[in-house]
């Protein structure tokens, strides 16, 4: 949020530099990102913004003047000659070719650059500084220049000058006229009430010790009363607590003054018109949004008088809004209505068919209050942010409705002319109740290490506006209790909190104050004075943790995306017509004030969202190889199912409450990998640069099974159809189905907008890997006697998986065999039809000798003989 300091120092005055002030205010939790110096001089170490170099006005050669005369140039026609004042004896004559300004005319109010002035080029691009020189402009000779924006380093506008307000003081400096500085200043959600000019004078007058000056209340009313004008109505009172209105009749629209649109600009609005001017400039000054109806049409729709109503949104109902948008409405949105329909969202916008316009003579004000969440709800759902949403969907107190209209209605008259009608109308159905909250002294100290008295507490909290007393409902026997801190009485301080605070619950928010009136900077580094709990572990955590490091050693990268999706997203894993869905069908677990339409529901698969993830790296780099660990959630109804249908819960990972009617969603632990590019980040040192496979992601699902010790691993085809025909597989461990992987079908892979190359994924259960883990195995003594080496081909079935061959291999090899690997698979002229070849390398090697050929050939045969008879296999070429 921009704001200019001169506008702060109409509520509170500041005697300490702007840079000290920044200083106090990031430290008090309200971080200024940035000053901008508007012609006033800079501190060295300043650092502009963009590449638009900070300009101080020279104080003895720019000044406020007055044109006096404007004369046709004699020798050009688009340049004239006009005559300036400023303060000194004699005026100044020079050139200008402004557009905006005529032969004939006086008066003007200008920027003023004498000779020698710095100034901004406003002839070329960018922002280059120059020294302005006297020079002959078509015979004559000019040294001073009537200035633009541009070239004072207020905008890019360069075609005409900058006319003055008429009451400019001619003869001042320029700098003392308009320099400012503007604090850009970051407002954290747990700081929205600061969100106004009136809420950072009030940290200023907390921080400086100096007095805040109250918002002016005064309103001039001589119109006919508003009773019998207007009616207000409020339909839902949860969500609009409050409603206020006042009427402004016969006024002028036009243009701002030039010191309400300098206001706005700096603080990065821009003007409109005094009517609708004034409703920002009260928001940001007050920090109460507001909405301009025109009266006249709101009479028209009514045929009378118009009653005013609020109420939710009918199914089907539509609204144009100011942005021209038509919006179809949700039904928990809450509406600003009449007799003849929706006039405004609540809180957001307001509808094109009441707006103020060129023709606007009356005007009826609205301030309200509005209930947060749900303009946040509204917010979200209908894509729209606006100022007014901003500030309402992180909370302000109904108290300010009516400060907002009073200061508003006036601010209207004041500039526009008009009457205004007596009294307002107010609503006020639901008022909120004071928080109250006992703060012992003592626990100050506990929870921050610094001994303070109460007459110190008492005096930070007044400053913020906090009304504080003694509890003196306490019994004699309660205040004389000694404190086990500091040995004093423990007293007991009942803190009210005032309105604007809607972020104060208990006592932990009173010491945050506390904390940043005394200063995080002061407060010194002390030893914990409590006891520290028992160390307890953490199954799940260091079960996580172990994964995480297997996958990391095994070359991935750990990623965290959105735990929210999608129904839609999620079925983009399944293609039409699939015998069965990669998701099956479930009710999801809907958020009913999701932050977008597209994170409306629980994740239950990890894969679509790390799809997306996938694509979005894809777009900058060839190779992706990363995994997470996260949850997945089913709804309360959710039963059993195939493990392979992306793996069902079989029971939930969250213990129910005992009362039956609240049901939380069931959550298991998830792992999801995707490897998708060259197998290896090519460099100078080379590397593979082949493209990875079903196999590369099987080796990384075999070193996690080695690595968790996982006994009876075995895989098994996967028909799921999220996978490419044949290269989807399933990891089981012993009987117990505990994930799913393979090639992503291409189809799939174009449905998530995934280039043309190979992405293999898999997802598997964590808590079946590790209910199958174990911490007790045993580990074998390397042989220091030699092995031998021979290959065996074998010539199978079609349908006999390696994985069965290299199975039975090992289990009849025995202690001799100390390794089988599978290194080739061959279909082709010399293999009979239906039939393929495995070539498998044996290593034979014993742990207490060493081995004879004999003693190898001898488990050799031993082998070929089950493999005949088990799966029918034959030597390839024997």
């Amino acid at each position: 949020m921009k704001l200019p300091l001169s506008w702060i120092k109409d509520y509170v005055d500041i005697k300490i530099s702007p840079e000290e002030l920044a200083e106090k205010l990031t430290f008090a939790g309200l971080e200024v990102e940035q000053i901008d110096y508007i012609g006033v001089p800079a501190p060295q170490n300043a650092h502009a913004s963009g590449d638009r170099p900070f300009l101080a006005w020279d104080r003895d050669k720019i000044f406020v003047g007055e044109i006096l005369s404007v004369e046709q140039h004699p020798n050009a026609d688009r340049l004239t000659l006009v005559n300036v004042a400023y303060g000194v004896a004699e005026p100044i004559k020079m050139v200008t070719g402004a557009p905006n300004i005529q032969v004939g005319g006086s008066g003007y109010k200008v920027a003023l650059a004498l000779e020698g002035s710095r100034l901004f080029d406003g002839h070329q691009d960018g922002w280059k500084l120059m020294i302005l020189k006297k020079s002959k402009i078509r015979g004559i000779e000019s040294g001073s220049m009537v200035c633009s924006e541009k070239e004072l380093g207020l905008s890019d506008e360069h075609e005409g000058i900058i006319l003055l307000p008429d009451d400019a003081p001619v003869g001042v400096p320029l700098v003392d006229y308009l320099g400012d500085m503007v604090f850009d200043i970051q407002i954290n959600p747990n700081m929205a009430r600061c969100a106004s000019v009136i809420g950072i004078a009030r940290e200023v007058a907390a921080l400086t010790g100096e007095t805040l000056r109250p918002v002016p209340q005064k309103v001039v009313a001589k119109g006919a009363p508003i009773a019998g004008q207007v009616d207000i109505v409020i339909g839902e009172p949860t969500l609009n607590p409050r409603f206020t209105a006042a009427l402004l009749k016969n006024t002028t629209i036009k243009p701002s003054p030039f010191w309400l649109q300098r206001r706005l600009l700096l603080a990065g609005m821009r003007p409109i018109s005094n009517i609708v001017d004034v409703t920002n400039y009260v928001m940001l000054e007050v920090g109460q949004p507001l909405h301009a109806f025109d009266y006249d049409k709101l009479v028209a729709r009514a045929a009378g008088s118009p009653t005013i109503s609020t109420r939710l949104a009918k199914s089907g109902e539509e609204l144009e809004t100011l942005d021209g948008v038509k919006r179809k409405l949700d039904p928990f949105t809450i509406l600003v209505c009449d007799t003849k329909g929706s006039l405004s969202i609540g809180g957001i916008m307001g509808g094109a068919e009441s707006e103020v316009d060129a023709n606007t003579k009356n005007v009826l004000l609205e301030a309200a209050a509005w209930e947060f969440i749900n303009i946040r709800q509204t917010m979200a759902a209908q894509k729209l942010a606006s100022e007014a949403g901003y500030r309402f969907s992180r909370g302000v107190h109904p108290s300010q409705a009516k400060v907002g209209l009073l200061r508003a209605i006036e601010l209207m008259r004041e500039l526009g002319g008009g009457e205004i009608a007596k009294g307002i109308i107010d609503r006020y159905p639901n008022k909120p109740k004071k928080v109250v909250v006992d703060l012992p002294v003592t626990e100050v100290k506990r929870q921050l290490g610094v001994e303070l008295s109460a007459k110190q507490i008492t005096k930070y909290l007044e400053s913020l506006e906090f009304q504080v007393e003694p509890d003196r409902r306490r019994r004699t026997a309660d205040r004389k209790k000694r404190s086990a801190v500091s040995g004093q009485r423990s007293q007991i301080l009942r803190v009210t909190a005032p309105d604007h605070r809607l972020d104060i619950e208990g006592t932990h928010d009173l010491i945050e104050e506390i904390a940043r009136m005394y200063g995080y900077e002061n407060i010194p580094i002390s030893r914990m004075n409590d006891e520290l709990p028992p160390q307890r572990a953490n199954v799940e955590l260091e079960q996580d943790e172990l994964l995480r490091d297997l996958l990391i050693e095994a070359g991935l990268q750990d990623v965290i995306t959105y735990r929210f999706t999608t129904a839609e997203r999620e079925a983009l894993l399944t293609l039409p017509g699939s015998a069965r869905p990669a998701i099956p069908a479930r009710e999801y677990v809907c958020i009913e004030n999701p932050i977008s339409a597209d994170r409306s529901a629980l994740r239950q698969s990890l894969l679509p969202n790390l799809l997306d993830l996938t694509a979005a790296n894809l777009r900058y780099r060839p190779r992706v190889a990363a995994f997470e660990l996260g949850p997945v959630f089913w709804h309360p109804s959710t039963g059993a199912g195939r493990l392979d249908d992306m793996l069902l819960p079989r029971e939930s990972a969250t213990e129910q409450p005992e009362d039956k009617e609240i049901r939380l969603p069931l959550e298991r632990r998830r792992l999801g990998v995707v490897l998708t590019g060259p197998r290896d980040e090519i460099s100078w040192l080379g590397g593979d640069a082949k493209p990875v496979d079903f196999y590369d992601l099987k080796g990384v699902v075999e070193s996690l099974v080695s690595g968790l010790h996982l006994a009876n691993a075995s895989f098994t085809p996967s028909d799921n159809p999220m996978f490419h025909p044949g290269r989807g597989a399933v990891l089981k461990i012993g009987d117990t189905e505990v994930g799913v992987f393979g090639e992503l079908h291409p189809l799939v892979r174009e449905r998530f907008d995934l280039p043309a190359q190979i992405i293999t994924v898999g997802e598997f259960d964590v808590d079946a890997l590790f209910a199958q883990s174990t911490t007790n195995y045993k580990v074998q003594a390397l042989s220091r006697y030699p092995s031998i080496a021979q290959d065996l081909a074998l010539i199978v079935d079609e349908n006999v998986s390696a994985e069965r061959v290299q199975s039975l291999i090992v289990q009849t090899g025995g202690n001799l065999l100390a390794r089988a690997v599978l290194f080739d698979v061959y279909r082709g002229d010399q293999i009979p039809k239906g039939k393929k070849s495995l070539a498998y390398a044996l290593t034979f090697q014993a742990a207490d000798r060493t081995l004879s050929d004999a003693d190898a050939s001898k488990v050799r045969e031993k082998i070929i003989a089950r493999l005949k008879r088990e799966i029918d296999a034959e030597l390839r070429g024997g």
